[in-house]
């Protein structure tokens, strides 16, 4: 009786041990999920907000509302987006609102856009302690929904021109099936080239700093920039650097690949595993 008792006892021990094991794996198969996916989605953000950053930049250049050039004079270039409209009021002083309309279908390099990008601009661009609020009007690009508030304020000193760029109640959303994901946080961004010539296309940007992601159902990951982030601006997409994705009981990397070349690829891998690839847009 006692022999039939130690085994019922140990077989119900066995299957308890294996149940839990097999829970345990189910759960960390579920949470690399999630940080995959909340990984990709931050990546997503990331290339979206310096995209828009892009947009007002060139807006500025071509309307002399960068300032700060340390050599010759502003350039006008002169070829923005054709199929968006760009009102700035008032017409002289600051602080300005500009507003970049691209009506309901503004096709231009490959990218699709529509809706507005709204910006608030205290002084120059380039002046230290200006301060750049943008938020957005139904702005969608390449099936994208981006909503939220950027904040650029220009730290710049006699010797370094920088930004920190605050992002607030940031949410993108995927316009095809509906899924959105939420982030926030605060980045630093320093001009590592480009500094002393007026053109805007040999400019590069450091970018360090943290960020949280969440998915609708308020699962989050805590990101930080583990190796610099570059952005050229000719270039779309971020081209280089890492972040780093905090999950419960493992990590992702997130690799932007060589800052020299230009591309809308990077690559994704936990603990070490085999990366998966993430198309930024």
């Amino acid at each position: 009786m006692k022999i039939k008792q130690f085994l019922f006892a140990f077989t119900m021990l066995a299957f308890a041990i294996s149940f839990n094991s097999c829970k345990k794996a189910t759960e960390t198969a579920e949470e690399f999920e999630t940080t995959f996916e909340l990984s990709g989605d931050q990546a997503i953000a990331d290339n979206l907000s310096e995209d828009a950053g892009d947009m007002f930049n060139q807006v500025a250049d071509e309307n002399n509302l960068a300032g700060g050039f340390t050599a010759g004079g502003p350039v006008i270039v002169n070829d923005f987006i054709p199929c968006a409209t760009v009102t700035i009021t008032p017409a002289q002083g600051f602080p300005k609102t500009i507003v970049i309309d691209f009506g309901t279908n503004c096709v231009f390099n490959g990218n699709v856009r529509s809706g507005k990008i709204n910006i608030t601009l205290s002084d120059s661009v380039r002046k230290s302690g200006s301060v750049a609020v943008m938020t957005f009007t139904n702005y969608i690009i390449n099936g994208y929904k981006l909503e939220g508030t950027h904040t650029w304020t220009n730290t710049s000193t006699a010797n370094t021109r920088s930004w920190t760029h605050k992002t607030e109640n940031g949410k993108v959303t995927n316009t095809g099936n509906g899924r959105y994901w939420t982030h926030s946080g605060l980045r630093t961004v320093v001009q590592t080239a480009g500094v002393a010539t007026p053109a805007r296309l040999d400019d590069v940007f450091s970018i360090t700093g943290n960020h949280t992601v969440a998915n609708s159902s308020n699962v989050s990951r805590d990101i930080t920039v583990l190796q610099a982030l570059t952005k050229r601006t000719d270039c779309a997409n971020i081209s280089g650097g890492q972040l780093k994705v905090q999950g419960p009981n493992h990590y992702a990397v997130i690799d932007f690949g060589d800052p020299n070349t230009c591309d809308n690829l990077a690559t994704l891998s936990i603990d070490g595993r085999t990366p998966r690839t993430i198309i930024l847009r």
